[in-house]
């Protein structure tokens, strides 16, 4: 259970997470967060009921947040972790668990800022946590103990679906769940420039996109669903959308969804390495 949880930067996916944790069994009380900015610090306070600090107003912000925290949350950007896990790492209790939200920053980097021994979970999140539909892929460090898993799936488990995952394999998740958002709304975009090609006017072309993408997604998440059974049952032989289904294979709709995912990964790995080695 976590009776005191800390969030280092709480920007959109951040404050996601902690309306998360809100909607479940979680007191505000039990919630510190610590952001750069005064007034960002007021509006998670006012919207949130929770204790926010500036780091503008107040330098020891982060060491008085992880104070006697169960659970740390790093929600800054990959370049700015290595920093604030030194700055942190003197006010860590032993059993606190620290929890990285940063892409492309990996256990190892974050353990080696860290007292040893630190407890330290990588997440691969993605931006539908914000409507309670996210998908989040938790990666363990080598000091984690089952308890401080149960901890670490907590955080996430009003927000989405937690998956378990060997840390080699985020770069893949990332590449489909933590950008695929990003390709639906392409997928989006492009339906309602296809809309207005045919001569429907902007407002219409965007409800029509909009509303069909989402509206799939609500199928796709039902229990058992499977996309390629749904396509199928929408694909009547010889109709309209079986034609438009063979220009988009014809064209070779799959592999640019591979190739730009690939494209994905192949970028977060050389983020890795640029922040292993940021002189190189």
């Amino acid at each position: 259970m976590i009776n005191r949880i800390a969030f280092l930067g709480c920007g959109s996916m951040g404050e996601a997470i902690l309306a998360g944790l809100l909607a479940g069994p979680l007191e505000p009380a039990a919630v510190v967060a610590t952001v750069r900015r005064a007034e960002r610090a007021e509006e998670l306070a006012l919207r949130h009921g929770v204790t926010a600090i500036a780091n503008s107003e107040e330098a020891e912000a982060n060491s008085f947040a992880v104070a006697g925290a169960d659970v740390v949350v790093l929600g800054v950007k990959p370049a700015q972790i290595a920093p604030l896990c030194r700055e942190i790492a003197g006010a860590l209790g032993p059993e606190t668990v620290v929890l990285s939200v940063a892409g492309a920053v990996t256990l190892e980097q974050i353990e080696r800022e860290l007292p040893a021994g630190q407890p330290v979970v990588r997440t691969m999140p993605n931006t539908p946590l914000m409507v309670g539909r996210g998908v989040v892929a938790l990666s363990l460090g080598s000091s984690v103990s089952e308890a401080q898993a149960k901890l670490a799936h907590q955080v996430f488990a009003e927000s989405g679906v937690v998956l378990q995952v060997p840390e080699e394999q985020l770069a893949a998740i990332g590449a489909i769940s933590g950008s695929g958002p990003a390709y639906a709304f392409y997928l989006a975009e492009a339906m309602a420039t296809a809309a207005r090609d045919f001569g429907l006017d902007e407002q219409t072309a965007r409800i029509l996109a909009n509303e069909t993408v989402a509206g799939a997604g609500l199928m796709l998440a039902q229990d058992g669903a499977d996309a390629t059974a749904l396509r199928k049952a929408v694909t009547s032989p010889k109709g309209t959308t079986e034609q438009a289904i063979a220009v988009f294979d014809a064209q070779g709709l799959p592999g640019i969804v591979l190739a730009g995912a690939q494209a994905a990964a192949r970028r977060s790995e050389v983020i890795t390495a640029e922040l292993q080695n940021p002189s190189a």
